[in-house]
């Protein structure tokens, strides 16, 4: 039987987030300490939303009950607090988070998974005058346009901008326009073109795969689309994206992806984030000047080990964002054993598990690590993969939805 004092000793665990990062660290530092520890989460958000799967929304292939579940009863069933609030202030010094209606709680140990929020002001013009899918609402309102454009259609643009890590979004999202145009009986119709600030075709924020832009150039040659890669925006105008280098491509519609940027509080504390709101951190996933916070997921500031004429971002979305959460939470548990934590993974070799989706076709991605220099590294085409998205679509939903984070 636990004493008062035993209660009272008990550690606190606060986490900021209840996406991929959030919802994994929270249950996972339950379950490494038994259910012998304080977890709570702290979101703005009541939702955990498969994001893989925004790319169907727009062609009314999901919807958000069908991708989405609410993460309190969740959480509440593993013994974890949830505060439906967001977090506006952090002192470090006194460890506590304060959320937005003015209170604070404290915390032995602080998992920053607060994911991203999209930069629509990368761009003059890109808020009023694109769409986007990296977000739910935005993918919503991404499928009333293209309902619009159905009923007007005219040439397509798809693209990533300048700064953008999530080239796979905007391949899928392509591909799949591509798809869905073709249903329509409207390819002859429309002209579709890629335009991405990757140095190459199958770049993806990686560095690329092996033959990987002869494999994205023949499926684009199948589709019938061009392409821009090294491309930087200069602005969007209404119905067109003109280019840096004064290429104007017009547009009946257009999906981009832009860059993230972390959470603005984050950004406020002095030599806490980096100018975007991203954390330094160790191989640990611990703050670089903190032991006692982590930051993991899109959160982790994750140095970029090459330079490209025009600038693009890492992806860490997904699989690399489990692996930091399981790694930060195995170090807690370590600490609040009176350990020292000795998991490590550096970003850089966590393994490439990709599936990207075509419509009726796909590429699975694998490699040994994320980042050159790499052995191993391939890309299979075919059907199968659209399968497998689907299915594992379904897998990670009863993962999460369950609590099952110990599950790969």
């Amino acid at each position: 039987m636990k004493t008062q004092e035993m209660i009272d000793m008990r550690k606190s665990v606060v986490v900021l987030g209840s996406s991929f990062a959030g919802l994994t660290a929270a249950l996972a530092v339950k379950h490494e300490l038994h259910g012998d520890v304080d977890v709570t989460v702290v979101s703005p958000g009541e939702l955990f939303v498969f994001n893989p799967s925004l790319i169907w929304l727009p062609f009314g292939k999901r919807d958000r009950d069908d991708i989405s579940f609410k993460v309190e009863p969740t959480l509440t069933e593993h013994g974890v607090g949830f505060e439906h609030h967001a977090a506006t202030g952090l002192d470090p010094q006194a460890r506590t988070v304060t959320l937005d209606d003015g209170r604070s709680l404290s915390y032995d140990y602080l998992v920053i998974g607060t994911g991203y929020h999209n930069n629509l002001d990368v761009v003059p013009g890109f808020r009023e005058n694109t769409q986007t899918i990296t977000a739910l609402p935005a993918a919503e309102e991404t499928a009333l346009a293209w309902t619009k454009f159905l009923d007007n259609p005219g040439d397509i643009v798809v693209g990533a901008t300048q700064g953008a890590a999530c080239f796979g979004a905007a391949y899928e999202f392509l591909f799949n326009a591509s798809y869905h145009v073709k249903k329509a009986g409207l390819k002859d119709r429309v002209k579709i073109t890629y335009v991405t600030s990757e140095p190459f075709l199958g770049h993806f924020g990686i560095g690329g795969l092996p033959h990987g832009d002869q494999l994205l150039g023949m499926f684009l040659k199948k589709e019938h689309i061009e392409h821009r890669t090294n491309a930087s925006v200069d602005h969007f105008d209404d119905g067109a994206v003109v280019l840096t280098d004064g290429e104007k491509l017009t547009y009946n519609f257009s999906m981009f992806v832009p860059p993230f940027l972390g959470q603005e509080f984050l950004k406020e504390l002095p030599g806490f984030a980096d100018d975007k709101g991203f954390i330094p951190v160790r191989d640990t996933y611990q703050h670089r000047d903190y032991d006692d916070i982590y930051a993991v997921g899109i959160a982790a500031q994750v140095p970029v080990p090459w330079h490209t004429p025009t600038p693009v971002g890492i992806p860490k979305t997904g699989f690399p964002t489990e692996q930091m959460a399981h790694v930060a939470a195995k170090n807690i548990a370590s600490q609040i054993k009176g350990e020292q934590p000795t998991d490590t993974k550096e970003f850089a070799d966590i393994k490439a598990l990709c599936v990207m989706d075509a419509g009726n076709n796909g590429v699975i991605i694998l490699a040994d690590k994320m980042l050159p220099p790499r052995e191993h590294g391939v890309l299979i085409p075919g059907p199968q993969a659209h399968l497998m998205k689907l299915g594992f679509e379904k897998y990670f939903m009863w993962k999460m939805k369950g609590g099952h984070v110990t599950l790969p």
